[in-house]
């Protein structure tokens, strides 16, 4: 590979990871706009996860966790959450 060709990949790149970090930094504003709903708001949650995913499988050089993992993961940590809201809710309920 040329070193033309190799400049043109890093400029490339470089573009890329900058419409990454403009496109989380859009992400993040809309999680602060209210009145859109919880489902809004999930779907805000997501994208950036899918967003910080992206930029470190283009920023560095190590195995990153596929499509299907990281939703794998995210729906886990979702379950923990639900199960500790569901346990305080209880917990209120029944007056401990």
């Amino acid at each position: 590979m040329s070193t033309g060709e190799i400049q043109a990949i890093e400029a490339r790149r470089q573009a890329l990871l900058g419409q990454l970090r403009t496109a989380e930094a859009a992400v993040r504003a809309g999680l602060h706009a209210h009145g859109f709903g919880d489902a809004a708001r999930a779907h805000l949650e997501r994208a950036r996860a899918h967003i910080n995913e992206a930029y470190i499988a283009i920023n560095e050089s190590k195995s990153v966790r596929t499509v299907h993992q990281l939703v794998d993961d995210l729906n886990r940590i979702q379950q923990v959450m639900d199960d500790v809201q569901r346990r305080k809710s209880k917990t209120i309920s029944q007056g401990i």
